[in-house]
């Protein structure tokens, strides 16, 4: 199997029960396993569940997190943060490495399947959505770049399909993220879809 990961070039993952089989699927995977505490290398966390996963975290850099179970709670927290969260039940060389590219992004984009588990309880949990201050109106072009950035489209990307600057996209991007409250542009993606904005 190749890859064509740009950036990080290798995973570190940190000290674990069933960290041996994570390292070896990345192995299989040509994914290169660093040694110790390589500052370049994107850090793959494994545990039973999200929130445990992220307890202590410190430090920047992309994570990814392979868990025995996912919560609703967990997957927010993991989205806070930035992190890619896989199953270890759908643990292959194929779901690291896309989990891997995922969190090697600057701008990840969320899979469909946990958006639905993040958006599906959010009225069950009673949860006050949405939170005040947070509009429940955007400006079709706020519109349109969530939309794209939903795809997965970095800002010059965005820029070339509505035929704008990347500074606008960028300046469009920083407005949405302030209007509706988000941490980064997957919670400003979430954050709109439950509202109904895109």
């Amino acid at each position: 199997m190749t890859t064509d990961l740009t950036t990080p070039v290798a995973i570190r993952v940190l000290p674990a029960p069933g960290a041996d089989r994570v390292r070896a699927v990345a192995r299989r995977a040509g994914l290169s396993c660093a040694p110790g505490h390589d500052p370049r290398a994107l850090t793959v966390i494994v545990a039973g569940d999200a929130e445990h996963a992220l307890r202590g975290v410190r430090g920047p850099g992309p994570l990814v997190l392979v868990c025995d179970g996912v919560t609703r709670t967990g997957l927010l927290l993991a989205l806070r943060s930035g992190a890619v969260v896989l199953r270890s039940v759908e643990l292959s060389e194929d779901t690291l490495t896309a989990a891997v590219r995922r969190a090697g992004r600057p701008h990840q984009s969320i899979p469909y399947p946990v958006l639905s588990q993040l958006l599906a309880g959010s009225r069950e949990h009673g949860d006050r959505w949405p939170p005040s201050g947070v509009p429940t109106t955007l400006t079709g072009r706020q519109v349109s770049v969530l939309r794209l950035m939903a795809e997965g489209h970095a800002n010059a990307d965005i820029a070339r399909l509505l035929s704008c600057s990347e500074h606008t996209v960028k300046n469009v991007v920083h407005e949405v993220m302030s209007r509706l409250q988000a941490r980064n542009r997957a919670h400003a993606v979430a954050r709109a879809v439950r509202l109904g904005l895109v």
